[in-house]
């Protein structure tokens, strides 16, 4: 948690050397490290202090003593010697997040939501301050003797300490006092964003200002200097601000800020270091003060001096200079200082050096002499297999080559899109699904496509996917792009349905309208006679009285035979009846 701190201790020369250059380092699992930068090894660990992450490590002046505090609520006293704990007590009701050991070792500040001041011989609580809403983020004491120097100082009262807290843009001043009465901050320091680096240069003398730098979260490093007299009501304001900027040349006329990581003053007290940049390459300048001006603003290139860095850095692989009558040897039968061939090449080995006028060898010859079977380069027809999809497919992905995954990412083969997702290395699992992702988002209507690789990958690599313990992050924005389309889809399929149905019916219509006209007009009628419509009645009735009417039925037959008989006649004209006939057959 806390940088590299050097062990002081007033002792014999050879304890001194092995104490010398040891960090103490607080771990998130509740064990502290102790690591020797002189051997560059661990050294020892210290276990069964804490139940919960370490948030501060202090050395003591005097002895072989360390303090550490805890998420657990506990501050514990360490013995570095046998390794193990020398005293245990809660700290506070809440997390204890950062101590502080007052000059002369009798005193011990800690810090969580209040500020304790401990006795360090009786484990009691001396003071208590309050003030900060959060929870501090750094302690530090800034004069070692009482401003009033009439009174007898018994170590710890009259001194200032400087208090700073997470979200919080004032640093708050404490001042010890004899009375229990005072428990608000002397005065505090006014920044203009949450402070995350704070140093200072303790006041010695009366008259000697605490100068105070104070590193904030937006990159600015504001410079205080002030004389600890007594108590201040309005927050002070930094003397001078230092910012640095890039200088806006090469192309880009904008100048962009450069944030400020950390600041430390020099033994002089009149020149800061700045640590400047990336914080994984960080630039680390030396600045003489210059409190004369309210506002400074530093023009560095940090690109060139990270491409110098960088080729200084290539510059030093040397390579080794080999003499001719020395004797290379390469992979293979050890002895050799060449592959060995295979014993169905009976040519011999040809010159690389051509004679001139000599045509230049073909790329087939060339293979050939090196025992690679051309037929195997060649492919039929030039298609790339899936093998070489595969290669094709990791290329692209390091490489962010579009052309490539164009190229590969287009292909609708289930086949060769199976193939190609088994065949390409676990590590590239996750960059082709965010590229996935990144097609499916820039471009809609490519998802017939890249749902085919989603479902291939999703299917075959399916186990290393769920081993991976930030998976969900990975897949967030390919999860919400999928959940989006499938909220849609029972709109979509629904007006669909609508669609289709107004459809067909205007299709239908259509085709009413196209069909010719029918002539309704009959070309023959035929009508039946009255004879028959009676006969059907009389049939009817017949049906009815059969036993009653039979002799009439008889009769009616007879009739109907002399009518058919008088019909024909007329009809060859023999109508020569009399009268009196025709009335008896009526």
């Amino acid at each position: 948690q806390d940088g590299p701190q050097r062990k002081k201790r007033k002792s014999e020369v050879g304890e001194v050397d092995k104490q010398l250059d040891i960090l103490a380092i607080g771990t998130a699992v509740g064990s502290i490290l102790l690591y020797s930068t002189v051997k560059g090894e661990l050294q020892s660990k210290l276990d069964g202090g804490h139940d919960s992450r370490v948030n501060c490590v202090r050395w003591h002046q005097d002895s072989c003593c360390l303090y550490s505090c805890s998420d657990d609520k506990h501050i514990v006293e360490w013995n570095t010697q046998t390794c193990k704990v020398k005293c245990k007590w809660k700290g506070d009701n809440s997390s204890v997040t950062c101590l502080c050991i007052s000059p002369d070792g009798k005193m011990l500040l800690s810090a969580g939501r209040t500020i304790k001041l401990w006795d360090l011989e009786t484990k009691e609580v001396y003071r208590h301050f309050t003030g900060h809403a959060t929870s501090v983020s750094s302690l530090m004491f800034t004069t070692v003797k009482p401003m009033n120097e009439s009174k007898p100082f018994d170590g710890i009262t009259g001194l200032y300490f400087l208090s700073g807290a997470v979200h919080d843009r004032l640093l708050c001043v404490w001042q010890i006092r004899s009375d229990r009465k005072e428990k608000n901050a002397v005065m505090s320091f006014s920044v203009t964003d949450e402070p995350t680096f704070v140093d200072l240069t303790v006041s010695e003398v009366k008259e000697e200002p605490v100068k105070l730098a104070v590193v904030c979260r937006d990159g600015q490093l504001h410079l205080f200097e002030h004389i600890l007299n007594g108590y201040c009501k309005k927050p002070l304001t930094s003397n001078c601000t230092i910012q640095i900027a890039t200088p806006g040349n090469d192309g880009d006329s904008t100048p962009k800020p450069v944030p400020i990581l950390a600041a430390a003053f020099c033994t002089d007290k009149q020149s800061l270091l700045l640590v400047y940049g990336n914080t994984l390459q960080p630039i680390i300048e030396k600045v003489s003060l210059n409190t004369s001006e309210s506002h400074i603003c530093l023009v560095r290139d940090i690109q060139k001096v990270l491409s110098l860095r960088t080729d200084a850095a290539l510059t030093k692989v040397k390579t080794p200079v080999v003499n001719s009558d020395t004797k290379v040897l390469v992979p293979g039968i050890p002895g050799h200082s060449t592959a060995v061939k295979t014993p169905a090449s009976g040519k011999e080995k040809k010159k690389n050096k051509r004679k001139p006028g000599e045509a230049e060898e073909s790329i087939e010859e060339r293979l050939g002499a090196l025992d690679i079977d051309v037929s195997k380069v060649k492919t039929p027809g030039g298609l790339p297999q899936t093998d070489s999809f595969a290669v094709l497919l990791v290329q692209g992905l390091e490489s962010n080559d579009a052309e490539i995954l164009n190229k590969v990412l287009n292909t609708r083969k289930e086949n060769i899109v199976k193939n190609t997702v088994a065949r390409m290395p676990i590590h590239a699992v996750i960059p082709l699904l965010h590229e996935l992702t990144k097609r499916l988002q820039g471009n809609p209507y490519s998802a017939s496509v890249m749902v085919r690789w989603l479902k291939s990958v999703f299917t075959l690599h399916a186990s290393y996917l769920s081993t991976l313990p930030d998976l969900i992050p990975q897949l967030g924005m390919l999860y919400q792009l999928m959940e989006s389309r499938v909220k849609t889809l029972q709109k979509l399929s629904r007006l669909h349905g609508r669609l289709f149905i107004l459809v067909t019916q205007v299709a239908a219509s259509q085709t009413v309208q196209d069909v010719p006209e029918v002539n309704q007009t009959a070309k023959l009628v035929y009508e039946d006679d009255s004879s028959e419509e009676e006969g059907s009645d009389d049939e009817m009735i017949a049906d009815k009285d059969s036993d009653e009417n039979w002799d009439e039925d008889e009769e009616k037959e007879e009739q109907s035979d002399e009518q058919d008989m008088t019909v024909e006649k007329e009809i060859n004209g023999d109508s020569d009846l009399e009268p009196e006939n025709e009335s008896e057959e009526e």
